[in-house]
């Protein structure tokens, strides 16, 4: 049994171990940026499936991406729109952003704000996390940190009672990605947002 207090898991975060948190949509896990093969290895994920990076606040993430200042401010409206909220956003990536994060495709990195008290009182303690659903790869989300505690026994998970967790949609974050014409809809989720 790994269940630990918020104090442990953000300390144990801090040290480079992988955690396991709720958020507004599916519980995550996360790692540091720098650490992310930790998660890739114990989700058996094929390195072609980049993982996102979650923040208490968007000021945290610009950094990481690399754009105009006419693009920035188209993200940062949308920024402001949507989060925070479940929708991921795919935008070119600078060159602070450890490649372990999208070992395939370094050039790009999904960025989110989740809507979730508990997710960004962590989040605001570690800095910014590499994270993805808390599953086996090709297997459903986990929905209770019970459920992820016996899957994942070496991830510290938040001591949390079962009933905070109901505040979660279970449905997947909406990922909208940059291109040359405007916003690409990879995969439509909670928030509803057009291509263009």
């Amino acid at each position: 049994m790994t269940k630990v207090s918020i104090e442990a898991l953000v300390t144990g975060a801090i040290s480079g171990f992988v955690v396991s948190f709720p958020t507004d949509t599916v519980p995550a896990l996360a790692a540091l940026p720098e650490k992310s093969g930790l998660i890739f290895a114990a989700k058996q994920r094929s390195q072609d499936k980049p993982l996102i990076l979650m923040a208490a606040n968007p000021e945290e993430l610009w950094h990481f991406c690399q754009g105009s200042e006419s693009e920035k401010l188209i993200w940062q409206q949308v920024a402001q729109k949507y989060w925070p909220g479940a929708l991921t956003l795919v935008l070119p990536a600078s060159s602070r952003l450890p490649p372990q994060v999208n070992p395939n495709d370094p050039g790009t990195i999904g960025v989110r704000v989740p809507d979730s008290a508990i997710a960004r009182k962590i989040l605001s303690q570690t800095g910014p996390l590499a994270t993805t659903s808390a599953n086996l790869s090709g297997q459903p989300p986990l929905r209770t940190m019970a459920e992820i505690d016996a899957q994942f026994p070496s991830v510290l998970t938040l001591q949390i009672s079962e009933t905070e967790l109901t505040k979660e949609s279970g449905v997947p974050s909406t990922v909208a990605k940059w291109t040359l014409k405007g916003w690409e809809i990879l995969r439509q989720g909670v928030i509803e947002m057009a291509n263009g």
